[in-house]
């Protein structure tokens, strides 16, 4: 099920759900953006940071989001690892 969203964005569960199409990123002309716009540009864990970000509270309501805010904390940590790692190699290598 699609409806309008009041930025001429169609949101459903599948393409553009509503926890990722509420959000109160809104460009200089007037257009939401997407997380996704933003997070397909950067790492898929900081990419998930965004995405868990900015969804907090938004899809799972009940816990006040505080389920998303740990996944962003667990792909944060993810990334932090992963460069510390590329920084050891580097410095060994």
């Amino acid at each position: 099920m699609s409806k309008r969203h009041n930025n001429s964005i169609e949101h459903d569960d599948v393409n553009h759900p509503r926890w990722y199409t509420d959000v109160p990123f809104t460009c200089s002309c007037g257009k939401t953006v997407e997380p996704l716009t933003i997070s397909q540009h950067l790492s898929f864990s900081l990419g998930s940071v965004i995405k868990y970000c900015v969804r907090a509270g938004v899809k799972h309501e009940a816990d006040n989001g505080v389920q998303d805010l740990e996944k962003a904390r667990y792909y944060i940590d993810t990334e932090i690892k992963l460069r510390k790692r590329q920084l050891k190699e580097r410095d060994n290598g």
